[in-house]
């Protein structure tokens, strides 16, 4: 039998605005991102988001991403690193309490936006913020995006990491993300997405753009919270994993 975690970004709410259908996300996947306030959440969504979370056996992961509100996380920012390693743990910190204090606990650790996209290139970068990640909580499993400079820098730490696929993104031929302004970036079709999840998990592999396949393992799935289709797009590639003999639980790390 073949495994897959299915996990979403979410908790992305701030004040009075909302990002997403988090309860409907909470009923399909099996583990939840949530932000920390850096890039999105405050604390109210961050304890909402949580609880629902713990109730519906869904695995909790810290999101944490640069301190950037106003742009989502999405802009790639120059950031002293010690300052950026304490903001990581801060965010972190703050994850471990809250779910703490509702009776659950954080059991991964996923990097957002440009933050993740820039450790995905970067090594060194990469190890430099999951070890302050884990100074906080050295248990934490790693969520890496496969096959990138994010899971060679989890593996030269030797701590617990789960690669991650995803399903409404176009893929570059060296693992990383096409970027967002490119058209075809960013996958809307719901069909589609679950058709090409279950081709790659089959695959043990991604497949880019261009067709090549990169192998590698794939423990986790990600649907974006903050797209129009995220819903359906989630409900689709569920359906079409389990359709295929592909069973949907959490993961657990290498």
């Amino acid at each position: 039998m073949t495994y897959v975690d299915l996990n979403a970004d979410m908790g992305e709410s701030f004040g009075p605005w909302k990002m997403g259908d988090d309860a409907a996300l909470l009923d399909i996947v099996t583990s939840a991102n949530i932000a920390c306030g850096g890039h999105a959440g405050d604390a109210d969504v961050m304890a909402a988001t949580m609880t629902l979370a713990h109730q519906n056996g869904v695995g909790i992961g810290a999101h944490p991403g640069f301190m950037d509100l106003a742009g989502f996380g999405r802009n790639r920012m120059s950031v002293p690193r010690a300052t950026l390693q304490n903001q990581i743990r801060y965010q972190v910190a703050a994850s471990i309490g809250m779910a703490k204090s509702v009776g659950a606990k954080v059991r991964h650790l996923k990097l957002h936006g440009a933050i993740g996209n820039m450790t995905s290139e970067d090594e060194t970068m990469a190890r430099d913020l999951y070890e302050a990640a884990l100074s906080v909580d050295p248990d934490l499993i790693i969520m890496v995006l496969a096959a990138t400079a994010q899971q060679r820098a989890a593996q030269s730490l030797g701590c617990a990491w789960a690669s991650e696929i995803f399903a409404d993104r176009a893929y570059n031929d060296d693992a990383t993300l096409v970027d967002r302004s490119k058209p075809g970036a960013v996958i809307h079709d719901a069909t589609l997405a679950g058709k090409r999840m279950v081709e790659m998990v089959k695959a043990r592999a991604i497949i880019t753009e261009s067709g090549k396949h990169i192998p590698t393992p794939i423990d986790t799935i990600c649907m974006h919270g903050d797209t129009p289709e995220a819903v359906q797009i989630a409900g689709s590639v569920r359906k079409d994993l389990e359709a295929a003999g592909i069973k949907v639980r959490q993961f657990e790390g290498h």
